[in-house]
C-alpha cells in the first residue's frame, strides 16, 4: 500500500517549494519531511523531487502529486456525505488550476473567487500561456487547465468555453511614429512589439495572417496583462490586448487599433482530469458559467 504520509510530504514539498515551508505547512520538522520524501524514492526506485530553489516534481513526483490531489478530492466528498468522520468539519482541500494570464487577469478570477467563497477549496493557480496550460495537467501538475488546444489530454475531459478577443493596439503617436505609411511587413520589421513572455505568439499570428509571411518582430517583454495596456499607452510598443482589458483605453483614444475591424480570436478550452468529484465538478460549473458571460461563442 502507499504511505500517504509520505505522499503528503511530496506533495507539500512540490506546492511549497522547498523542505522548510513543506515542514512548517505539515507541522512537522525538515528532517522529517526529508526523510519520508527519502523512504518514497526508495519505495518507487527512482528520484521524485529536483532539489533546487524551488523544488520540483520529477515525471514520477508528478503523477504521485496528481493521485494525492484526486485521493484527497474524495476524502472531501465522503466527509460531506459522511459529516460523523470528520465532526470537525470538511478540511479545504487543495485544488491545483492552471490559466494563461488574460484570462486570470479578466472573467476567470471573478469565477473562481466566488466559488472558493463557498467550498471548502484552496486553489493553486498556475499561469502559463494558454497554448502550454493543457501541458501542466497532463503532466499531472493540476487537474484542470484553461488551455487553447482542444484535444484533451489523457484521462480528461475537454469542453469549448468561447473565444477571447485581441486587438492590435498601440497609443496614437506610436502609431504615427511607426505606421505613418501603413501598416505592413517592412514597418512590423522596425516597430516594437509587446509579448508576454518568449512562449507568447499572439503576436506573431496576427502578423501572420496580416501580411500571408513570417515577420521577425522587435520585441519587448512584459509578463504582465495589465503592464501591457499600460506600456501601449505610454508608447513603449504595440501588442495583441484583451478587449476586455483594453476596451476603456480605446474608447478614451489612448489606444488605437494598427488595423480596425481585424480582431483575432483566439478559442479556449476547459480541460478537467476524469476525477469524480463533486468539488472539481463545482469548480467547472462556475467556469463555465463564467466564460459564457464573458466569451465570445464560438
Amino acid at each position: 500500500m502507499l504511505d500517504y504520509t509520505s505522499l503528503a510530504a511530496l506533495a507539500a514539498v512540490v506546492r511549497e517549494g522547498n523542505f522548510e515551508r513543506a515542514a512548517r505547512a505539515l507541522h512537522v520538522t525538515p528532517s522529517a519531511v526529508s526523510q519520508r520524501i527519502r523512504l518514497l524514492e526508495e519505495r518507487a526506485g527512482c528520484a521524485l523531487v529536483v532539489r533546487g530553489q524551488p523544488c520540483r516534481a520529477t515525471d514520477a513526483g508528478r503523477r504521485l502529486c496528481q493521485h494525492v490531489d484526486r485521493v484527497q478530492l474524495m476524502e472531501q466528498e465522503l466527509q460531506q456525505a459522511l459529516p460523523g468522520v470528520a465532526p470537525e468539519g470538511p478540511v479545504r482541500v487543495t485544488l491545483p488550476i492552471a490559466v494563461n494570464a488574460d484570462s486570470l487577469a479578466t472573467w476567470f478570477a471573478p469565477a473562481v473567487a466566488a466559488f472558493a467563497a463557498s467550498a471548502p477549496v484552496l486553489l493553486d493557480v498556475a499561469v502559463d500561456d494558454q497554448d502550454h496550460t493543457a501541458d501542466w495537467l497532463r503532466s499531472g501538475a493540476v487537474l484542470a487547465a484553461v488551455t487553447g488546444t482542444a484535444r484533451p489530454a489523457t484521462g480528461a475531459n475537454s469542453s469549448p468555453i468561447g473565444a477571447m478577443r485581441y486587438v492590435a493596439a498601440a497609443s496614437p503617436a506610436f502609431v504615427q511614429r511607426h505606421f505613418a505609411q501603413g501598416v505592413g511587413a517592412g514597418t512590423l520589421a522596425q516597430a516594437p512589439s509587446l509579448v508576454f513572455n518568449n512562449k507568447d505568439e499572439l503576436q506573431q499570428r496576427w502578423v501572420r495572417r496580416l501580411c500571408h509571411r513570417h515577420v521577425e518582430l522587435p520585441r519587448h517583454v512584459l509578463p504582465s496583462s495589465q503592464a501591457f495596456v499600460t506600456a501601449a499607452v505610454a508608447g513603449m510598443g504595440w501588442g495583441m490586448h484583451p478587449l476586455a482589458l483594453a476596451a476603456d483605453a480605446l474608447q478614451a483614444g489612448a489606444l488605437v487599433a494598427l488595423v480596425p475591424e481585424s480582431p483575432l480570436d483566439v478559442p479556449l478550452y476547459w480541460q478537467q482530469a476524469r476525477a469524480a468529484s463533486t468539488l472539481l465538478d463545482g469548480c467547472t460549473r462556475a467556469i463555465l458559467a463564467a466564460a459564457r458571460e464573458a466569451l465570445i461563442p464560438v
